[in-house]
C-alpha cells in the first residue's frame, strides 16, 4: 500500500484562528474540541490531518483495540487493567496519533460498538466489537458536516467527548471503555445549523473563509503543487519546523498544570461570558482552559488578560443566542467593549488593528488586550520559535 503523507502543519498559510484552536485542544483536550464552520475547499480537513501528523506517536498496549497506555490503570479498559493487576507485563508499541473519520452514513452500532454476531455464535459467548469511538481513543475524531448527522449520534459523540467514556448497553451486553479524543466537527451553516444544546458542547468554534490576499493565495497554490509533485521531499523540507512545533506542544502539555490562574483573571473570564449574555458555565470553563493552554504554548507561567481575550474569541461565537453565525462577525468589537467594561464609556475605545503594519503603531498602553486577529498572538510568538513558520 502506498504511504500517505499529510501536508505539514507548519506549512499551512493563514487560518490562524483554526490552527490555534487545534493546537490548544492538542495541549488540553478537556477544552472540548473544535467546531469549524465554513465553505468547502478552505483547508479544514487538511489542517486536521496535518495536526494528527504533527502530534507525537503514542505508546499503546500492542494487542489492545482501545489504544490503552501502559499506565495508569484508570486510563485503561477493564481487560488491560485486569491483566496488569494480575501481574502480567504488557507488550507495548509506538503508534501514530489515531485519526478517525466518521462518515455521515455511520450507524450507532458502527460508532459505539456492538455485538459481533459471528464470533458470538462461533464461541458461544457474547463478543463485543469496538466501534469508531474505540478506534479514536487517545486520538482525533473528525466529523465532516456534523450538522447533517442525526441528533442521537451527535449527542453520543459529545457525551463521549465530555466524559472520556463510552458506555454500550444493549443486545444483552454491557461494556464501558475509555473514549478520550479530540473531537473536530465541520459544518456549512447554509446546509443547516446545529441545535443550540449541541453547539454549546463544542469547546471552541472558528469560521474558515478563503484567503483574499493574492500573494498568500499564490503561495498556497505553490506549496500544494510542490507537495503533490514530491510529497516526501516537501515533508522532509518542513521536518525541522514540524519537530520544533511538536516539541512546543509537548512542552506545553508538561507545563499546563503549573500555569497559574489568578482569581482576578478568572473573574475576567466569567465577566466576559456574563456581558455577552451566555448562559451556563461551559463558556467559563472553556475560556480558562483555552487561556491556560495558550499561556503554556507561549511559555508563560500565568494566565493574563491577553490569553483570556484571545480564548474568548474562540469560545463565544457559537454561544451567543438569538443570532445566526454569519451575524456574529463583529464579535471581536463587542468583546472589546465587554472586556473594557466602564472604560468604554469614559475613553474612546480604539479598534484593534487588522494588519501587522497597523499593529506596529498601536500603543501598548491601550486598555483592550488581544492580537490583530484570532490566533495571531500565538503565531506571532511561534514565528520566533519555529523556522519558516507561516
Amino acid at each position: 500500500m502506498k504511504e500517505s503523507l499529510a501536508f505539514p502543519f507548519s506549512a499551512l498559510i493563514g487560518q490562524q484562528d483554526l490552527r490555534t484552536a487545534l493546537l490548544l485542544n492538542a495541549v488540553d483536550p478537556s477544552i472540548g474540541g473544535v467546531l469549524i464552520q465554513g465553505h468547502k475547499g478552505a483547508g479544514k480537513s487538511t489542517a486536521v490531518r496535518a495536526l494528527a501528523a504533527l502530534l507525537p506517536d503514542i505508546e499503546v498496549v500492542a494487542d489492545c483495540p482501545y489504544h490503552c497506555p501502559p499506565a495508569p490503570l484508570d486510563a485503561m479498559h477493564d481487560e488491560c487493567a485486569a491483566r496488569v493487576r494480575a501481574g502480567e507485563s504488557l507488550e507495548t508499541v509506538m503508534r501514530p496519533m489515531p485519526l478517525v473519520d466518521l462518515p455521515l452514513a455511520a450507524t450507532e452500532d458502527r460508532v459505539a460498538g456492538s455485538l459481533h454476531l459471528e464470533k458470538t455464535l462461533a464461541g458461544g459467548q457474547r463478543y463485543f466489537e469496538p466501534g469508531l469511538l474505540a478506534a479514536a481513543n487517545r486520538g482525533i475524531l473528525y466529523v465532516d458536516e456534523v450538522n447533517l448527522l442525526p441528533d442521537h449520534l451527535v449527542d453520543l459523540l459529545l457525551d463521549a467527548a465530555a466524559t472520556g467514556i463510552n458506555r454500550v448497553e444493549r443486545e444483552g451486553i454491557s461494556v464501558t471503555h475509555p473514549a478520550r479524543f479530540l473531537l473536530v466537527g465541520t459544518m456549512n451553516p447554509e446546509e443547516g445549523e446545529l441545535r443550540p444544546q449541541f453547539l454549546d458542547r463544542f469547546g471552541l468554534c472558528v469560521t474558515v473563509r478563503g484567503i483574499e490576499d493574492i500573494a498568500q493565495r499564490r503561495e498556497v497554490v505553490r506549496r500544494r503543487m510542490t507537495f503533490e509533485e514530491n510529497p516526501h521531499d516537501f515533508v522532509k523540507a518542513w521536518a525541522p519546523a514540524e519537530q520544533t512545533l511538536r516539541q512546543q506542544v509537548v512542552r506545553a502539555r508538561q507545563t499546563l498544570d503549573h500555569v497559574a490562574l489568578p482569581d482576578e483573571i478568572l473573574d475576567r473570564a466569567i465577566a466576559i461570558s456574563l456581558a455577552m449574555g451566555v448562559q451556563g458555565h461551559r463558556s467559563d470553563l472553556a475560556i480558562v482552559r483555552a487561556a491556560r493552554a495558550l499561556a503554556a504554548l507561549l511559555e508563560r507561567d500565568r494566565v493574563g488578560e491577553e490569553e483570556i481575550f484571545e480564548a474568548a474569541i474562540l469560545v463565544l461565537p457559537h454561544r451567543i443566542g438569538g443570532e445566526s453565525m454569519e451575524e456574529r462577525s463583529d464579535l471581536r468589537g463587542r468583546l472589546q467593549k465587554a472586556f473594557s467594561g466602564e472604560k468604554v464609556e469614559q475613553d474612546e475605545n480604539p479598534d484593534i488593528p487588522e494588519s501587522a503594519d497597523e499593529l506596529d503603531d498601536w500603543e501598548s498602553s491601550m486598555e483592550v488586550p488581544g492580537a490583530p486577529a484570532a490566533g495571531s498572538l500565538l503565531f506571532s510568538f511561534l514565528k520566533k520559535k519555529v523556522p519558516n513558520a507561516s
